[in-house]
């Protein structure tokens, strides 16, 4: 006869093996949707968003087109997962210590210097992706709630350290131009460094 001892022992071995069955499950499920954001990431840097295919993606990451929109039902969903990824290996830099200088100059010629030099470590995907915007709206769209959304509380960060007084308006305009990407690349392809671009930037606003 089967104890109650042992009944229990064979119903706690069967819990701890399908709680390790869930586990793995879960991790290969982890595995997989990081291996696709992955793969979405890089050929958005090399292609842009528009030019990605869900076929080019599963073959990149090893799965099947049906894994992948298991995995990310539409282009909404999987643009956050690509953005984390590229994050990680690309964070946006620190402006803690530039925001807190307190020369004016100093503040914006700092904070745009480490700004571009990001814009100029992540310019192959910027290009493509910003391009790609006006063809692409679920792309737009996201891009509105971060990118876009990032440069207006920076240029509002520095537009109401400098005060409020005459001509606050027009340094709010200048500033919102300054951290744009596209700003930093024409100043970049006329021959000016990052810190130089970013005194000359400071200059316009003061």
């Amino acid at each position: 006869m089967t104890g109650k001892d042992d009944v229990t022992s064979v119903n706690t071995m069967s819990s701890e093996i399908r709680k390790y069955e869930l586990k793995a499950r879960a991790e290969s499920q982890r595995e997989t949707r990081d291996r696709i954001a992955r793969a979405a990431a890089e050929l958005h840097e090399e292609v842009g968003v528009a030019r990605t295919t869900v076929a080019e993606i599963a073959r990149r990451a090893g799965v099947t087109r049906l894994t992948v929109y298991n995995h990310f039902a539409n282009l909404e969903a999987l643009l956050p997962a690509c953005t984390a990824h590229f994050q990680s290996r690309h964070p946006l830099p620190d402006l803690t210590e530039a925001l807190a200088l307190t020369d004016p100059a100093e503040r914006i010629t700092e904070t745009l210097a480490l700004l571009y030099s990001w814009y100029r470590e992540t310019e192959p995907m910027w290009s493509k992706v910003l391009s790609d915007r006006t063809s692409v709206p679920e792309l737009d769209a996201f891009l509105g709630n971060g990118i876009d959304r990032m440069q207006d509380e920076l240029a509002d960060g520095l537009a109401k350290s400098l005060g409020r007084g005459a001509g606050a308006r027009g340094r709010r305009a200048l500033l919102r131009l300054a951290v744009d990407f596209w700003t930093w690349q024409r100043l970049s392809r006329e021959g000016l460094d990052d810190r130089a671009a970013g005194r000359l930037m400071a200059g316009g606003v003061l």
